[in-house]
Parts: C-alpha cells; structure tokens; sequence
C-alpha cells in the first residue's frame, strides 16, 4: 500500500516534468531620438524618429513563413474635449445645435506601422490595445444613443486630424533582415506639453506577442515657460500684469499715432 501510495504521490510531479514548456516570447529593445522636447517661441515642429531590435529567443529568427509586423504609437496626455456641433439656422448663420464631452480623449495620438492595422489584427484586438483612429476609447460622459456618439467621435478625430494632432501612417515603419525596426512620426508646433508616451508592438500571426514603452517629455522652455507657470501658479497676478501690459501698448500706440 504504501509503495502505491508513494507512486500515486509522485505521478503529478512526473507530468509536470514531462510537461513542455511555453515557448519563450521575442522582447522588444525600443528608443528614440528625442526623449525631451522643448517649445520655444521659434518651435516649428520636431521629427521624432522611433527604432529599436527585435531579440528573439536563441538569437535565431523564426523558421515559419509568417510575417513580422511592427506598430508605433505617439500618445500624448489625455485631457476632457468638449465637441460641439453647429447647424445653419435658417439657412443664414450658423448655431451650436448639440454638444458631447469626452472625458480622456488623447490630446496627441499618431500610429505607425509596417502595413495597415486591418489587416494585421481583428477588430477586438485592435480595440483592446487602441491601435488605430477607429479603435480609440474616447470615453465619452453622457449616455448618448450609440449613433449619436459615434458622429460625434468621428467629427473629433476629423477636427484632430486636421490640425494635426491625430494621424495615421501605414507602411511607415521599415523593418531589416527582420530584426532592426525604424519610423518617423512628425510632432506639430500646436503639439500640447506633457509626458508622451511612445509604445511598440510586435505583431506575428493575428497576435500582439511583445510591447514596450518609452517616456517623452514635451516641455516649454525660455519665456515661454515663465508665462505659462506664472499663469498656472500666479493667476490673479497674471492677469493683472496682462491688463497693465496691454492698458501699456494701447498708450503708446495712440501717442506714436498721434505724432505721425
């Protein structure tokens, strides 16, 4: 009994040895060519250039047929949005007919990638890791009917692409001997300041199978930074020097005019 009670005892330890392993996942070696970023008065935009390494397991590239894919997404801090949209009234001027707020809509969110997003993952999966325009979470404040709030998210990210601040580019991302990766995504000069965040996936078979993050600081610098922390942490002596300011060059406009 008890050399059957030992054999009994040792069976699941047996199995789990004899178990195969989970094979091991590649691991993404990420950076960029700008983790700070200054806004000064001359600030036309930056060029920020994302690349890193594929390191997969034995140093060796898989032996299937499948492809490799990579997908970069720029996001900036999410902030609440409040989107308005205008009707013509009477067919003369036009009104502010309905509004919806998103609370933590992406101020900035740019995506580049190998080849296009659809035809890489299926469209759960693309929602879950929020790749593309169409699979943002916007998270919206009311309890709109669903066509309402998708009209309002598509006009949001129509508004946001225009300046801009949202953008798409399939195809932009360069992959070598499939291991070295590179893309280019360009930051606007009406970029909002804040701790951006840069995330690489790496995509085989319909399946995200490794992601990592960078940090970029987006800053402003120079006097435009004494104005923007003396208006958040000085307000009332903020404004009363505007005031002063233009009450200032008002004069001295009309005394220069007067002259001449």
């Amino acid at each position: 009994m008890r050399r059957g009670w030992l054999a009994v005892a040792a069976a699941p330890l047996l199995m789990a040895q004899s178990a195969p392993r989970p094979a091991a996942k590649p691991v993404l070696v990420p950076d960029v060519s700008q983790r700070d970023i200054e806004i000064q008065y001359s600030f036309t935009g930056a060029n920020l250039l994302l690349f890193g390494a594929i390191l997969y397991p034995g140093g060796r590239l898989p032996d299937d047929d499948k492809p490799t894919d990579i997908v970069v997404v720029v996001k900036g801090p999410v902030q609440s949005i409040l989107v308005r949209e205008k009707q013509k009234l009477g067919g003369l001027i036009w009104v502010n007919a309905s509004r919806l707020r998103y609370r933590s809509a992406p101020s900035f969110y740019a995506i580049a990638s190998s080849k296009p997003i659809a035809r890489m993952l299926d469209a759960r999966t693309r929602a879950i890791y929020e790749l593309g325009l169409s699979s943002l979470q916007l998270s919206p404040a009311s309890s709109a009917p669903l066509t309402e709030q998708d009209r309002f998210a598509r006009g949001l990210v129509e508004l946001k692409t225009r300046t801009g601040l949202y953008l798409e580019a399939p195809g932009a991302v360069e992959i070598t001997d499939g291991v070295l990766y590179r893309a280019r995504v360009t930051i606007p000069a009406r970029v909002p300041v804040g701790r951006f965040t840069a995330e690489t996936f790496l995509i085989r078979d319909g399946r995200v199978l490794a992601a990592a993050t960078r940090d970029i600081e987006i800053r402003k610098s120079g006097f435009e930074r004494f104005v923007a922390r003396s208006a958040e942490r000085r307000s009332v002596l903020y404004g009363l020097v505007a005031v002063a300011l233009s009450v200032l060059f008002g004069w001295g406009a009309g005394v220069i005019a007067r002259r001449f």
